[in-house]
């Protein structure tokens, strides 16, 4: 297939070159072209954005043809940068569903033109949910000024706020979270000023006062149970340090953490001795797709912060009934920690139930900040895993989550910079096979050179979050919140 439309694509630029606007190459190179984003040789769904790009050199002319089996077109560059029309992309796309397009570069020195070979995009028929909703911070450390979490479509460049900190006098907002990445069921927190957890629950919103007696915190990292009925949250005392000489800049760390699940209807926190436990920190909770395992990281307890570099988390499960609201009375080990010599977090299990995708690093739970950290996947049919190669590079990979089909993940990567973490879309085929990951598309090839925020807990959603952000602010003022209530045995 690949050899008859590469015949197809040089036939195509035969007959093109007759054309009025066609150019006289001079030179034809085997290579690629060097551009940013890398869109070569990527894996994308039939409903993304253009993959706007430019050119990694100075030209002084450009141009790029983008061809089918049964289309193509021409994209003068501007300033070494190539803005795809919307509309012919979508049906150049439509046309490519199951097979690949191809892109042609070519670039003008002087009075000559060099064509460069012809990459490939590959276009799989499975959609990928429209909404991606995340976070934008400074990528400092204790204080910020703008926040906000966001949600964009990603069939086109239109981002809209779903709250903003203006709103709400300049406050911490974080930790959101869908269940089944349904946008009419989300929460969120925020610190500080109006302090409390937002719960959007059968049309509603609820604001929650989540710290109780019995818990170390307010309700932290969530994992929605998949019928909406349960939260399962952390519960973390966190502390923040500098290293002064060091590749990891930060150091985030727990001196204790618990589990807990949080009934949606009863307003209550229900645990178990093995997730609420002094001689351990639990943390980063996640639920199974039938709803009936709860997943989460867990560590030996050290003095901190002197042992900082010694706490490694294993990776571990207990069963949950809902119906009852009770654990099971065994906990099994995904990632033994001990064996493994890494440390495990942010567990998530692909909504068909067959992948565990969780991060490694050296130490700790916090690996945002270690540059270590890469993504590895468990198949939890079979037991196996490894690292996830096709997609980890030389810098941080940690945060990742799953579109609702299965077949798309989004993790957030350290990679062009060391500094900003960015979203990057990877495509995993369902025997396993994974492609090569496409940094999100944005309308101008430039935006991630000059944007100076970072993007934090990317989450896909099957649509927009209807609920507006005065309707957050307003709750947020005029509510006292509902007290949250630690069950007794």
């Amino acid at each position: 297939m690949e050899k008859r439309l590469f015949i197809y694509v040089c036939l195509s630029l035969l007959l093109f070159s007759s054309c009025a606007d066609s150019v006289k190459v001079n030179q034809t190179l085997q290579a690629y072209p060097a551009i940013f984003p890398d869109y070569t040789d990527v894996v994308i769904p039939p409903n993304i954005a253009p993959l706007n790009f430019k050119l990694q050199e100075e030209v002084e002319e450009a141009r790029a043809i983008f061809a089918s089996e049964e289309q193509q077109f021409v994209v003068k560059g501007k300033n070494g940068s190539f803005e795809i029309p919307a509309s012919k992309w979508q049906d150049l796309l439509q046309s490519a569903v199951g097979k690949s397009l191809q892109v042609t570069v070519q670039v003008k020195r002087g009075t000559e033109w060099t064509e460069y070979a012809p990459f490939p995009v590959h276009v799989v028929s499975d959609k990928i949910d429209a909404y991606l909703a995340y976070r934008l911070i400074e990528p400092g450390y204790e204080l910020w000024n703008q926040m906000g979490i966001y949600q964009r479509n990603l069939e086109s460049y239109t981002q809209t706020a779903i709250l903003e900190n203006k709103m709400t006098g300049n406050n911490c907002m974080n930790c959101h979270s869908f269940c089944m990445q349904n946008p009419d069921k989300m929460l969120f927190h925020m610190r500080e000023t109006y302090p409390g957890t937002y719960l959007v629950h059968n049309g509603k919103v609820e604001k929650l006062n989540t710290k109780t007696n019995e818990t170390i915190s307010s309700l932290v990292y969530p994992s929605w149970h998949p019928s909406g009925k349960y939260v399962a949250f952390s519960v973390n005392s966190t502390k923040q340090a500098f290293h002064l000489n060091d590749p990891n800049r930060v150091e985030v760390y727990d001196e204790a953490s618990d589990v807990v699940v949080y009934d949606v209807e009863k307003h209550e926190i229900v645990t178990s001795p093995l997730l609420f436990s002094k001689a351990a920190f639990e943390t980063f909770p996640t639920f199974s797709p039938d709803g009936k395992t709860l997943y989460f990281c867990t560590a030996e307890a050290r003095t901190m912060p002197t042992e900082y570099a010694k706490v490694k988390y294993n990776l571990c499960s207990v069963s949950f009934e809902p119906e009852t609201r009770t654990f099971g009375n065994r906990v099994d080990t995904l990632y033994n920690a001990r064996v493994g010599g890494m440390s495990a977090s942010f567990p998530r299990v692909s909504p068909d139930g067959r992948y565990l995708m969780y991060t490694l690093s050296g130490y700790g739970n916090f690996s945002i900040w270690h540059k270590d950290a890469d993504l590895y996947l468990a198949d939890l049919t079979t037991g196996t895993s490894r690292p996830l190669t096709e997609v980890n590079s030389g810098d941080v990979e940690s945060y990742h989550s799953w579109s609702s089909n299965s077949r798309w993940f989004v993790f957030s990567s350290r990679r062009i910079d060391g500094l900003y973490t960015r979203p990057y879309l990877a495509y995993i085929a369902p025997d396993g096979k994974v492609g090569k990951p496409f940094l999100l598309p944005q309308q101008d090839p430039d935006f991630y050179q000059r944007f100076m925020k970072s993007y934090n807990i990317p989450e896909f959603v099957t649509g927009k979050v209807k609920v507006s952000g005065y309707t957050f602010a307003k709750k947020a003022k005029s509510d006292k919140g509902v007290d949250v209530k630690f069950a007794a045995d």
